[in-house]
């Protein structure tokens, strides 16, 4: 097992803009236009490391603390826009999560040397994939089963690529690509800074550092052990299952317009519950493996747009959604690993925000809650009656 660098968490108050952690001008003018001014804590932990050289760096903390500008930015900054090669590669759990950090790092870089990055990953047909990357491209963002599939077509060179950064790593680990990330970082071994940010740091994401990473790489931890958002209010209504919409439909009421994510174990409730939710009036559609990426764009779209209330979800197919003021999240049933507890409740209290995770359990449940309130560290509050 290999040793970390732990970076200890200096209160350093003189970093507390985004200049003074190294940040070039033309970057920081980017984050000023989006209204990004003071750094968060993984941003201000992370970017002095990755700016100050060539590194192998681990960051452990939950979503919605702004990981994409912790790498982004020096990642960014590390680019060389004359040189009209791919120098940087980002991986992602989703084409969701891709398209966001795309979407940012174009944000990013409106002041700066033109910096071009492509995002590719599975759905769409991977000819069209295959001749935007024809173009000039510094960075690309990718989904590893596509990127495997664009080196296996030899549409891609990445023997310049100097940057790694796995996002979401648990993510992409719990959807099944632990070989995918094997290989991916087996025929970028040379790379001189292969970055991994996680919320969780499960037996799978370790495998992965001790193979792949420097045996000097620096880790950082944000928020403790089982980093879960503290901004986060968890609390739980025991009550029979015959008696969860009906709780579900009063919670919803109380929440008034109020936009949230309600969390099922299987395809088939995600699908009855939203029926249910629907026949109530509640505005609702669901997500899941089954759903061909077409009708989850369209379902994912109206979510965005506004036009649903409420999005219906499994694990797997709600990863790497990134939406905006969600106020609260509901497991409508409870999952099975604290992991996946993690990452349900953070689609809430994102960027700083508070936010409510309600699970609905029955008795027998109970041990369940006890147990991630151990392992997670956090304290559940027991709520009686919808108000």
């Amino acid at each position: 097992m290999k040793s970390f660098t732990f970076v200890k968490n200096l209160k350093n108050k003189t970093l507390d803009n985004f200049t003074a952690l190294g940040v070039n001008k033309n970057l920081v003018k980017g984050l000023t236009a989006l209204n990004i001014i003071n750094p968060t804590d993984i941003q201000r932990r992370a970017i002095p490391i990755l700016l100050e050289g060539n590194t192998d760096f681990v960051g452990q903390a939950q979503t919605g603390t702004g990981k994409t500008a912790a790498y982004g930015l020096p990642l960014l900054q590390k680019i060389d826009p004359a040189n009209k090669v791919v120098q940087a590669l980002v991986l992602c759990p989703t084409r969701e999560l891709g398209q966001q950090v795309a979407k940012q790092f174009f944000k990013f870089t409106k002041y700066t040397e033109k910096i071009f990055t492509e995002a590719v990953y599975g759905g769409p047909q991977i000819e069209r994939q295959i001749s935007a990357l024809k173009r000039t491209t510094h960075v690309i963002v990718a989904t590893p089963g596509r990127l495997i599939d664009l080196v296996n077509r030899k549409a891609v060179d990445l023997s310049n690529v100097k940057t790694i950064v796995l996002d979401e790593a648990d993510e992409m680990l719990s959807m099944g690509f632990k070989k995918e990330l094997d290989k991916i970082l087996s025929f970028l071994a040379e790379a001189r800074n292969k970055w991994l940010f996680s919320a969780t740091m499960p037996h799978g994401i370790k495998q992965i550092v001790n193979t792949h990473l420097s045996e000097n790489a620096q880790k950082i931890e944000v928020s403790g052990r089982n980093v879960v958002n503290k901004k986060i209010e968890h609390q739980y209504l025991i009550c029979e299952d015959k008696d969860k919409i009906h709780v579900l439909i009063q919670f919803l009421r109380a929440e008034g317009k109020n936009r949230g994510v309600i969390f099922c174990k299987t395809k088939a409730m995600t699908q009855k519950l939203a029926k249910q939710l629907s026949a109530r009036n509640v505005p609702s559609d669901a997500i899941h493996g089954d759903l061909k990426q077409i009708e989850r764009d369209k379902v994912m779209r109206a979510f965005k747009n506004e036009k649903l209330q409420i999005l219906v979800a499994t694990d797997l197919a709600a990863r790497g959604i990134d939406i905006a003021d969600l106020s609260f999240v509901v497991h409508f049933q409870l999952p099975d690993k604290e992991e996946y507890y993690t990452h349900r409740s953070g689609r809430t209290a994102r960027a700083g925000k508070e936010g409510i995770s309600l699970s609905l359990v029955t008795s027998a449940e109970m041990k369940h809650i006890r147990y991630f309130e151990k392992v997670l560290g956090i304290a559940f509050k027991q709520i009686r009656q919808i108000k």
